[in-house]
């Protein structure tokens, strides 16, 4: 084995073209592992983590770029390396512009004069250049969707006391989904038009609800995403409550969802004068146990997918659920894998690692298993400050992370387009001997990996075969999503993964799995 590796200096690349960079290097015969990435302090971190910071690495400055090839030979590492670094200079194979194709605005304002018409802008840059940018889009009476996290909390409440005070969208920061009038932006999945609106301080519990209700027959009016901080006090709800009041004055939306984690007392009493004022039904699921006051149109959800279905319901009164959701298979009969009662599978394994894209589904899941199992697992966002992961680098008996969290995120492409510290982590807790199940989310959809079998699939056969671990997986999208779910579904289990297609379900019967090794 061989690394052979450089440093670039004084050249950019943005994270997305570096990963398909870094990609396309191991996917070549005899590469080992490959790495491409801005020498950020928290990218350095990433490199520490995952066995890749070389000596020539720790010097480098924000503004190079590290590439590394760690491959069978030193000739082969050589010469894959100096490929890449014409990768880096020339694009990709089969990338390269065509002379008639019209030059891509390089800012804000050569964007709106090439596009007059837009009424929205999407953000996603480096945290500390996107409130600007967000503010110039908000003044040119653009509604906005600020993809990007690491904005402080103080520039996201200038930015949407602006948005309220001009009836401008300022979705975010830090929001990954969102369905206006029909169009999907950023992570979200392709769902039919309907009655029922969403809005949601949760991006994959929007992904998840609007899902299940397209796959269960219903379909969506709008869903509007906030950011997961609206719901604290620093914020007040700005957002949530502006959405809510939207859908409440929206002839096309009969039933609204509302979905965030617990917030503040003095957003929930905002949102509940809403609620009152119409006479709409109201899903709210808090992504908790929280109680709220009794009001006829208020209906309460303790998970995503009963959120889903008390949805359809609710839309299509005078029918029952099984009148329409068919076509969506019950999953909760399966029973658990006879390698899981094997006799090596009750020696040592007794954890449930989670490795999740999805920081609603990562909470949700912590949810199930404190209710299954009476105490909390570890995190790095934890349900309860007592479980906080003491490094989130290394899993401590149950242990269920957000890899999408702003730790895993800065310099990188979000984990739903970039497998690669995922497959790290998988190989880490495949090779641990305390690791009985893996859980973890694999989110469809628009932005999302194209092929996430492909990358997934031969990691699952290999964990599977060598070790007793059973693998579950909550496929989350629909049938109309680009990756096609049905191939997604049948090569993953034909890998030995046990796969679902709610995110509850698969919690629920991983923590299942665990309770039957009664440790």
């Amino acid at each position: 084995m061989a690394i052979a590796n450089v440093v670039i200096t004084n050249r950019y690349l943005d994270s997305v073209k570096l990963m398909q960079i870094s990609r396309m290097i191991r996917e070549k015969e005899g590469v080992i592992d490959a790495v491409a990435i801005v020498a950020t302090t928290e990218n350095k971190s990433i490199l520490q983590a995952t066995g890749m910071l070389l000596e020539e690495f720790k010097n480098a400055s924000a503004s190079d770029i590290c590439l590394a090839v760690k491959a069978d030979t030193e000739d082969m590492a050589e010469k894959i390396l100096k490929e890449a670094k014409e990768w880096l200079e020339k694009g990709l194979p089969g990338t390269g512009k065509k002379k008639e194709m019209t030059a891509q605005p390089r800012s804000l304002e050569s964007a709106l004069k090439a596009l007059p018409e837009a009424n929205l802008v999407l953000i996603s840059l480096a945290g500390k250049y996107a409130a600007a940018e967000a503010r110039k889009a908000l003044e040119s009476n653009r509604h906005v969707m600020l993809f990007s996290d690491n904005v402080s909390i103080e520039d996201e409440k200038q930015l949407k006391e602006y948005a309220v005070a001009n009836n401008l969208l300022m979705m975010g920061p830090d929001c990954g989904t969102a369905i206006v009038n029909g169009v999907a932006l950023a992570f979200a999945n392709s769902v039919r038009r309907g009655k029922i609106g969403i809005v949601s301080a949760a991006g994959t519990g929007l992904q998840e609800v609007s899902s299940g209700i397209h796959n269960l027959g219903g379909g969506i009016s709008q869903g509007f995403g906030t950011g997961g901080r609206d719901g604290k006090k620093e914020i007040g709800g700005l957002m949530l409550c502006f959405c809510l009041e939207y859908l409440i004055e929206d002839p096309e939306t009969e039933v609204i969802v509302l979905i965030s984690k617990i917030p503040s007392q003095e957003v929930i009493e905002k949102l509940l004068v809403f609620i009152q004022k119409t006479e709409k039904p109201v899903v709210v699921n808090f992504l908790n146990d929280f109680t709220l006051p009794r009001i006829e149109n208020l209906y309460e959800s303790d998970t995503l997918s009963e959120t889903a279905k008390k949805a359809c319901q609710l839309a299509n009164s005078g029918s029952s659920l099984s009148d329409y959701s068919a076509a969506e298979e019950n999953d909760k009969e399966k029973k658990f894998p006879d390698r899981f009662l094997s006799s090596k599978a009750k020696g040592n394994r007794k954890y449930l690692r989670g490795l999740y894209s999805g920081g609603t589904l990562c909470y949700e899941s912590q949810n199930i298993f404190y209710k299954k199992a009476g105490k909390h697992a570890y995190s790095n966002t934890p349900l309860n400050d007592n479980a906080k992961l003491p490094d989130i680098w290394k899993s401590l008996e149950n242990t269920i992370i957000d890899l999408g969290s702003d730790e895993f995120t800065v310099g990188r492409p979000h984990p739903m387009i970039d497998y690669s510290l995922r497959l790290k982590k998988l190989e880490e807790e495949g090779s641990d001997p305390e690791t009985a199940v893996i859980l973890l989310d694999v989110v469809l959809g628009y932005g999302s990996h194209p092929e996430p079998q492909k990358e997934l699939a031969p990691l699952f056969r290999k964990i599977t075969v060598e070790s007793e671990i059973v693998i579950v997986c909550s496929l989350i999208g629909t049938d109309s999503d680009p990756q096609n779910r049905r191939m997604v579904r049948r090569e993953l289990e034909e890998s030995g993964a046990v796969v679902f297609t709610t995110n509850t379900e698969a919690a629920e019967y991983a923590a299942g799995l665990i309770g039957k090794l009664g440790r």
